[in-house]
C-alpha cells in the first residue's frame, strides 16, 4: 500500500506553539519544531502554517494560541485529527485541565463512561 507525499513527510512530527515556558519544556524533551509566539496576530499566522503544512501528525499549542484563533478556525482545529491539535493549559492561574473522557468525546468521538 503507498501512502501519499502528506504522509509520509507528517510521519511522527510533533510542533509545540506557546510561550517561552512550554517551549523550553518540550525543547528539553527534545521536540525541535517549537515556536515562541507573542501576541495573538503572530499566534494564529504560526498556527495556520502548521496546521495547513502537512508536515505535523500533532501540535500541541498553548492555551493563549487556542483564545487567538478566531472561533470557525478553533472549531475546525479542535475537531482536527490529522493534525491532532491538542491545547496545553496554562502554566499560573486558574488551570482547568480537560478530562479524559471530554478529551477521548473530542479526539476520537466516543464516550468513556468511569464509574
Amino acid at each position: 500500500m503507498e501512502m501519499s507525499k502528506e504522509k509520509q513527510e507528517s510521519n511522527g512530527n510533533i510542533a509545540v506553539i506557546g510561550d517561552r515556558q512550554l517551549i523550553i519544556g518540550y525543547r528539553l524533551l527534545g521536540v525541535d519544531n517549537t515556536f515562541i509566539v507573542n501576541g495573538h496576530d503572530e499566534s494564529l499566522k504560526t498556527m495556520e502554517n502548521l496546521f495547513f503544512s502537512h508536515k505535523f501528525n500533532m501540535i500541541i499549542a498553548s492555551q493563549f494560541v487556542r483564545e487567538s484563533l478566531p472561533h470557525v478556525f478553533r472549531a475546525r482545529v479542535e475537531a482536527s485529527i490529522e493534525p491532532l491539535v491538542i491545547f496545553m493549559p496554562a502554566l499560573q492561574g486558574d488551570i482547568h485541565e480537560e478530562s479524559i473522557s471530554t478529551l477521548a468525546k473530542r479526539v476520537l468521538g466516543i464516550s468513556i463512561k468511569i464509574g
